[in-house]
């Protein structure tokens, strides 16, 4: 039985196959886990014979109505496949596990798939952090740097009038190991995401820390509340003059009266 040749373009993660399809279907997973590559028949297809071949053009396994499946010694341990629905079930992915994986179902009808499977690590832990902040009564500037490991991106940020706004709109960046690092802003937060397919991780920062952003904000001292002492202050003075301008009524109205 010849082998079928394996192609290399991708399309879209586990979709259903159908008779002849050459497309390849793209599988990302991280590494050490487990990965189910599903495979959908027409309802009463007859199966003479079924094969699953890796990128190497292995034979993983080989399966035929009158025999039990024979697994590649390369594999035993490593898969886990279906004689229901014949799925394979690829366990502890390493790097050495990616490549293009192909099913072959033999019948009246053939039907062919492929998988590009790629074996990803999670992404690193990332840092956000503030290194500059210029303010005055009405704007405030700051610049972030996001951190992940071995890697760097910096953004600016804007505020005016309560409005804040990224300088050059959201930053992102593609990695050197597939991840993308992205800066942007969401309400009052500025948040650094660090991901790829299998995994994320995120810092956060809130602008208010940072920037006085609401009306009457500069009131705001370390520890103690100025509006609140400019209220007490106004308060007491009025209170005072009140006083005042009774107690003189009230001695104006006694000497009319001797």
């Amino acid at each position: 039985m010849s082998v079928f040749v394996i192609l290399g373009l991708l399309v879209c993660i586990q979709a259903p196959v159908f008779s002849g399809s050459s497309a390849v279907t793209p599988v990302f997973v991280q590494k050490g886990k487990d990965v189910l590559l599903n495979v959908r028949t027409d309802d009463g297809l007859q199966i003479d014979l079924v094969l699953w071949i890796s990128n190497a053009n292995i034979v993983i396994v080989r399966s035929s109505s009158q025999r039990e499946p024979k697994i590649s010694p390369d594999y035993t341990g490593r898969i886990e496949f279906s004689l229901k629905n014949y799925s394979l079930k690829l366990k502890n992915l390493q790097d050495a596990d990616d490549g293009v994986y192909t099913v072959q179902i033999l019948g009246k009808r053939a039907v062919t798939a492929h998988y590009k499977v790629s074996v990803q690590d999670p992404v690193s832990p990332v840092d956000l952090t503030v290194d500059f902040v210029s303010k005055s009564s009405e704007s405030c500037n700051l610049t972030v740097a996001c951190r992940p490991q071995d890697s760097l991106i910096s953004s600016t940020f804007r505020c005016y009038n309560k409005s804040c706004s990224e300088e050059g709109g959201e930053r992102s960046e593609v990695m050197t190991s597939g991840a993308s690092l992205h800066v942007y802003l969401v309400n009052d937060s500025i948040i650094c995401n660090h991901s790829n397919q299998v995994s994320w991780t995120k810092d956060t920062e809130m602008i208010e820390h940072f920037c006085l952003r609401s009306a009457g904000s500069e009131c705001v001292s370390a520890g103690i509340s100025m509006c609140l002492m400019k209220t007490v202050v106004l308060s007491v003075g009025l209170i005072i003059m009140v006083s005042a301008v009774i107690s003189v009524h009230i001695m104006v109205k006694l000497k009319k009266q001797k």
